[in-house]
Parts: C-alpha cells; sequence; structure tokens
C-alpha cells in the first residue's frame, strides 16, 4: 500500500496560441490597477509590447533582470516598485525575470503574474533562488508562488534553437528529480512522466523546424508540467550541484543542467530504479543516464562544463559546496562520488555509474538533512 501526501497548487494557468491578449483581463482579476513589467535587457521589445497591451494600467518596466537573481538588483527592483506604487509584478521572459518576480513578491507581498518565454518551468515553482556575493540560497516559500500564468504559445517561436534545446533539457530535469524527490507520490510521477514524453517528442521537431507551431506547444505544456511537479514534490542532489555551479562560478543555468543532468541520473540510478525504467520509456537507451546523454548529443546541446566557463581547478570546490547543507538524495552522496562525476562532466565524457560501494563513506549531508530548505528547496 502507497503512503503519500499529495500538495497542490493554486496557480492559475492561462495556455494557448495569442493567450498573452488575456493578461488584461487576468490583472483585473487578481484586482489589480498599477502594473510593473519585468524583464531581462534582452526582452524590452517584448516588454514594451505588454506595456501598450496593459496601456494606463501599467505604471513602469524594470529591464535588469539577471541570471540567478542577484540580490543587489532585486533590491533595486523592490526601490522602483515603490516610486511607483505597483499594486502586482508582471514577469515577462525566462527563468530570471520570473525569479526577480518572486524575489519581488516575497519581500513586499505584491501579486504575480508570469509570461513566460523559455522553457524554464520555474513559474510553476515556489522555490526562490537567490544569489548574494558568489553564493546561491535556495528557499521554499508560498509567497513565491506566481497567482496567474500566462502561457502563450506564440511567443516561443522565434526563441533560437540552441536556448530551446538547452531550456527544454532543464525541464526535464525538473520532471526526472520529481520522480525520485523525497516528497514524491502517485500523481507527481504519473506527470512528470507526461512531461518528459512531452518534451522528448517536442525538441527533436524543434531543432530541425523551429517554426512548427505543434512542437512549441508541447514543449511548452511539457514544461508546464515538469515545473508543476517540482514545485509540489521538491529536488534532489542534480539541483543542488546546477545552483552551486551557477551561482559559484556564474554558469549559464539551463545549459548547466543539461551538461549535469545525465551524470546525476547515473549516480542515483542505483537507488531508484522505478524512475530510471520511467525515463527510458521516454528516452530509449542502454539506460536512463546514456539515453539523456545521447539525447542531449543529438540536440547539439552542450555536454561538457569546461565548455561552459567552468574551471578544472574548481572541481574541489564544488564538490566541497556540494555536500555542504545538501539536498535530499535517493542515493548518499559524499565529497569522493560528487568529485568523481564532475570531473566526467567537465570533460565532457559518458555518465558512469559507480557501485554503490565505491566511494567510502563519509557523513552525507543529503541523507542526514532535515531543514526544510533540503527537503523542498
Amino acid at each position: 500500500m502507497k503512503t503519500f501526501v499529495h500538495r497542490g497548487q493554486v496557480t492559475k494557468v492561462v495556455f494557448g496560441s495569442g493567450a498573452r491578449r488575456r493578461i488584461p483581463e487576468e490583472v483585473d482579476a487578481l484586482g489589480c490597477r498599477r502594473v510593473l513589467i519585468l524583464s531581462t535587457p534582452a526582452q524590452v521589445d517584448r516588454a514594451a509590447e505588454i506595456r501598450d497591451l496593459l496601456g494606463t494600467a501599467a505604471v513602469g518596466s524594470f529591464a535588469e533582470a539577471a541570471p540567478h537573481t542577484p540580490v543587489e538588483i532585486t533590491e533595486k527592483a523592490v526601490a522602483y516598485s515603490g516610486t511607483v506604487n505597483a499594486d502586482c509584478v508582471l514577469a515577462v521572459g525566462g527563468g530570471s525575470t520570473i525569479g526577480l518576480g518572486k524575489a519581488i513578491a516575497v519581500r513586499t507581498g505584491l501579486p504575480q503574474l508570469g509570461l513566460p518565454t523559455t522553457y524554464a518551468g520555474s513559474e510553476m515553482t515556489p522555490v526562490l533562488g537567490e544569489t548574494e556575493g558568489r553564493r546561491k540560497t535556495t528557499r521554499r516559500l508560498p509567497e513565491a508562488l506566481l497567482d496567474t500564468v500566462v502561457y502563450d504559445v506564440d511567443l516561443t517561436l522565434t526563441l533560437p534553437v540552441a536556448v530551446s534545446v538547452v531550456s527544454g533539457i532543464n525541464a526535464m530535469a525538473h520532471a526526472v528529480e520529481s520522480l525520485y524527490a523525497q516528497d514524491r507520490d502517485p500523481v507527481a510521477f504519473l506527470l512528470a512522466g507526461e512531461a518528459l514524453d512531452a518534451l522528448a517528442r517536442a525538441l527533436p521537431v524543434i531543432a530541425r523546424h523551429p517554426e512548427d507551431g505543434e512542437a512549441r506547444a508541447d514543449a511548452l505544456y511539457g514544461a508546464w508540467l515538469a515545473g508543476m511537479c517540482l514545485g509540489t514534490v521538491g529536488m534532489a542532489l542534480h539541483h543542488k550541484v546546477c545552483h552551486v555551479l551557477g551561482g559559484t562560478f556564474g554558469l549559464p543555468h539551463a545549459e548547466t543542467h543539461a551538461v549535469v543532468l545525465p551524470h546525476v541520473v547515473a549516480y542515483n540510478g542505483p537507488s531508484a530504479p522505478e524512475a530510471m525504467a520511467r525515463v527510458t520509456r521516454s528516452l530509449p537507451g542502454e539506460d536512463a543516464a546514456s539515453g539523456l546523454f545521447d539525447f542531449a548529443g543529438r540536440l547539439g546541446a552542450p555536454r561538457a562544463l569546461r565548455d561552459l566557463g567552468m574551471p578544472e581547478s574548481g572541481i574541489d570546490q564544488a564538490a566541497e559546496l556540494i555536500v555542504r547543507d545538501g539536498y535530499w538524495n535517493p542515493r548518499p552522496v559524499d565529497r569522493a562520488a560528487v568529485r568523481a562525476f564532475l570531473t566526467r562532466a567537465w570533460a565532457g565524457e559518458p555518465p558512469y555509474t559507480p557501485p554503490v560501494d565505491e566511494h567510502p563513506r563519509s557523513r552525507s549531508s543529503t541523507e542526514h538533512s532535515t531543514t526544510t530548505g533540503a527537503r523542498r528547496a
């Protein structure tokens, strides 16, 4: 008999072609009249389009969102929201902008809406990751969960293939970790599998035919489900690795996920057979890890951390940070194990599954931690 706790979500989702035209209606449904629009510098034109759509309800734009949500930028945005007397925020863009919206909402209590333009999926989670100095921390906070998310498939049609591929694999990482997370449940398992199926179908088509609307819709659908699963059941070792690498070395978020995922899956495989079987249903291969590694290679995604700017000299530091205050993981983790798979990921070598007793056991923060941040961050 299965025993589990399922956590539902209350975020309203509007999905479809041209869905952005409903944004004024969705703002009104929240009882808001003064919208602050957020974006990265690269998305100012899209933000301007949404500002025109909102008319006088748009009271300001802040276009300085950055990867890994630097605290100093958040503080600047919070101050600006006060000067324009905003009563809600609307994040237009990918994970960087969504993260800024969450950070503002956590500090101010303002309602938040999202108009995602990538497959990041963070818009469906109550997880806020922030960087201060060179350290990235994550917190799971109810107030970080968006009130409304508008998925307009049309906005992804012009997303460059290279960005689409790594963003889609990032979404796959959310689904994969949901399959073996500490708080996994049958509903999340089904949704994560559906997300993997959708993304596995869509991404190869997008790589060949970026303008294919059905494939774009499939990928966005899969990203939504994957994000929702992650927001429901939490994270494990893979996300801890990526948070450390991104926050400490400034590596690009989605590309880092694409490189690291097969290696963590290889490591966790012996301790999560049901999850691995589900991955191979979506991505057939010798095993789940090789299926993911080969899939990324076929799509032209990066497969080496050194190609992302990771210094080889940083591997030891990263391994130490990963096992310190680590997230729960199905297989106990020690520094030697992490260093081993990081070394392979740095060089772009195929993933390797070490025997369970290959690395000497040391106290594993991923095994023993009981804090909320480690369990569900």
